[in-house]
């Protein structure tokens, strides 16, 4: 007879995810590091409830540990942001949960979801819902749907999760769970999973099998590669003379940083990077271009343009990469994709590998022995590497204006943080001047989560990366003034965990990415200033009298000024030594400058207009678009 024990069904969520398991090459450790949450009346008795009798029952010394341990938030959105940096920084060997009340709470996570999904990391949500029995209806926060009453606000989750499901029955969530862990450790098919959990069913008691509880460990598999597919792709190398290797996430996801960094070493394969994969390979690397794409630098992007053979290795191919399908200009250009992902693989008709990177390296290496490029190429890309080093070493230099550019902050930052330290940032203009000139050392050092580009992600991101890496390294998040507004409430409960990261607060009044965008297609800045109203009825007043640094002390924060780069210096000293959070504010140039561009981005312009600035800039758009083409 099945043995079975008497749970609620919030009780045996927190019951089953505390004894699931990760593996893989051998290395085994807990898919869920914990659990992040706002409780409201959807969640507080059902989760919640759950949650807390796992920490009373360790208090009491019945259980080591809590099954599950739980951080209050500030913000659900910045709860899942939190929890993608985390898996982020685990390779997506590990995550955590999220739980939300039901209605505003849950809303407030599908942004998250979208981030995680579209980054291809593994996070697991589980939203409070509306009454299964319909009982009380429509309850407190239930959007009505006159076309259906099994429609909630959660069916906003489908297209932003790899797996969607409702649980109106206790018995559904053997299924459910066990469905959602597939997917949380499929190293293809991973993003957010979403369990939407009816506040009364999560409060019945229901007999499940014990064996539902037991430890289960999830192997995460390495596809290798396909015989006669590998015997192509070595084929398509041989044939060509100007290959280049585009490294994405996925190769540092894999941990194939050592192979691909043979691989280079072996071919004389000019190697460049996209955000996700900076510091696949090392950037002083003899083999190492840099980033390429609309973000990118010149030397990366001039080998683009004349490549006979892109290879991409773990990498979606966004439109910066391919700086909106015009950097790789070669009319007889060709593909080669390695990815675990089809669908990424089959990316501009393009020769599929479908395998995990390191596996897929070691194969190719082997099958290429005594096969490299030749010494010309390979002396092209070192001289054109040396060459952007030299546009680096400027940007990081003093500027001779009154406030320091942000490519100087971004040079200190390059030379005080360790190895293994780990700078995060997500949106803004910041990301394209860190992918152009940031000096990766290391996989783990360089954290860009520009898939989705969220503002708001770094702080909660910050957070969720220095749980993942313990006191040994520090963490730095960087954020514009634009960002910090977003999401700066997970400093309080920075504070309140004693989780000490950080954060460096660029006040420049305005969105500059945005700002220089607006102005390069003729829209005159328009709106991205911080400025009051003026008595002309336009936002160009004096700047808009906010005290960010005040603010950020207002949440628990240490907050050390920085007066110019001298004091930024010292004070990051400050800030390291330091058990505490730390925010480093620095005003600085709205206007950079920022490191020249070497490849396009496609934002249309509008076709007609009475503005001379904007007509201008159409005229600009069509001739830069006329080289934009599909890879056929």
């Amino acid at each position: 007879m099945t043995q079975t024990v008497r749970l609620t069904v919030a009780q045996a969520v927190v019951k089953f995810l505390a004894n699931q398991y990760s593996e893989r090459d051998g290395e085994e450790q807990k898919l869920f590091a914990g659990c992040f949450g706002i409780f409201g009346h959807g969640n507080v008795a059902g989760i919640g409830q759950a949650l807390l009798q796992a920490e009373v029952q360790t208090l009491d010394g019945v259980a080591d540990a809590p099954e599950l341990p739980y951080i209050l938030v500030r913000n659900e959105q910045g709860a899942v942001h939190a929890a993608a940096a985390y898996a982020k920084t685990k390779n997506r060997l590990q995550t955590w949960a999220v739980t939300s009340s039901i209605g505003p709470g849950a809303l407030n996570m599908v942004t998250g979801a979208a981030l995680a999904t579209t980054n291809r990391l593994p996070v697991l949500l589980l939203p409070s819902d509306i009454f299964s029995t319909r009982y009380p209806d429509p309850v407190l926060q239930q959007l009505e749907d006159p076309r259906s009453l099994d429609v909630s606000v959660n069916d906003a989750f489908k297209p932003v999760s790899r797996y969607w499901d409702r649980i109106n029955r206790p018995e559904q969530l053997v299924p459910s769970l066990l469905c959602a862990m597939r997917v949380l450790t499929d190293p293809a098919e991973t993003g957010a999973a979403t369990v939407c959990l009816p506040q009364d069913v999560q409060a019945e008691a229901f007999d499940f099998p014990t064996d539902f509880f037991r430890k289960r460990v999830w192997h995460v598999a390495r596809p290798v590669p396909e015989p006669a597919a590998l015997a192509r792709a070595v084929a398509a190398i041989k044939a060509s003379k100007r290959p280049l290797v585009v490294a994405g996430g996925g190769v540092i996801y894999a941990g194939a940083s050592e192979q691909l960094r043979a691989f280079a070493q072996a071919t004389g394969i000019p190697v460049s990077d996209t955000q996700a994969g900076k510091g696949a390979i090392n950037f002083d690397h003899r083999m190492a271009v840099g980033g390429v794409g609309s973000t990118g630098n010149s030397a990366a992007n001039a080998l683009a343009r004349e490549a006979d053979l892109v290879i991409g290795i773990g990498t979606r191919y966004s439109d910066f990469t391919t700086a909106s399908h015009t950097v790789f200009a070669n009319p007889d250009v060709k593909f080669l994709n390695v990815n675990v992902m089809a669908f990424d693989a089959a990316k501009h008709s393009a020769e599929m590998l479908v395998s995990d990177a390191r596996e897929a390296l070691v194969a190719l290496e082997g099958e290429l022995a005594g096969w490299s490029t030749d010494d010309a190429y390979q002396a092209l890309a070192g001289d054109l590497d040396a060459e952007w080093q030299k546009v680096v070493d400027t940007c990081f230099a003093p500027h001779d204006q009154p406030l320091p550019a942000q490519t100087e902050v971004f040079g200190a930052l390059n030379e005080l943080m360790g190895d293994y330290d780990v700078v995060i940032n997500a949106a803004g203009s910041m990301p394209g001047d860190l992918q152009a000139l940031w000096r990766a050392r290391t996989p783990e050092q360089y954290h860009l989560e520009y898939a989705f580009s969220c503002m708001g992600y770094e702080i909660p991101a910050a957070m969720g990366v220095k749980l993942a890496v313990g006191d040994d390294h520090e963490v730095v998040a960087i954020v514009g003034d634009g960002t910090y507004q977003m999401l700066p409430m997970e400093i309080a409960t920075m504070a309140q965990e004693g989780i000490k990261v950080i954060l460096v607060l660029l006040q420049n009044h305005g969105f500059a990415s945005i700002g220089a965008l607006s102005e390069s297609r003729g829209s005159q800045r328009f709106g991205t200033k911080y400025k009051t109203r003026s008595a002309s009825g336009r936002l160009d007043g004096a700047d808009v009298p906010f005290d960010l640094a005040a603010n950020a002390a207002s949440w628990g924060a240490d907050v050390l000024k920085c007066d110019g780069m001298a004091e930024f210096r010292a004070n990051y000293a400050k800030a390291a030594a330091s058990d505490r959070t730390t925010v480093l504010y620095i005003e600085t140039n709205l206007y950079g400058p920022n490191p020249p561009g070497s490849a396009w981005w496609d934002v249309p312009v509008s076709q007609v207009s009475e503005l001379e600035s904007t007509q201008k800039a159409y005229g600009e758009y069509v001739a830069e678009k006329a080289a934009q083409r599909h890879y056929l």
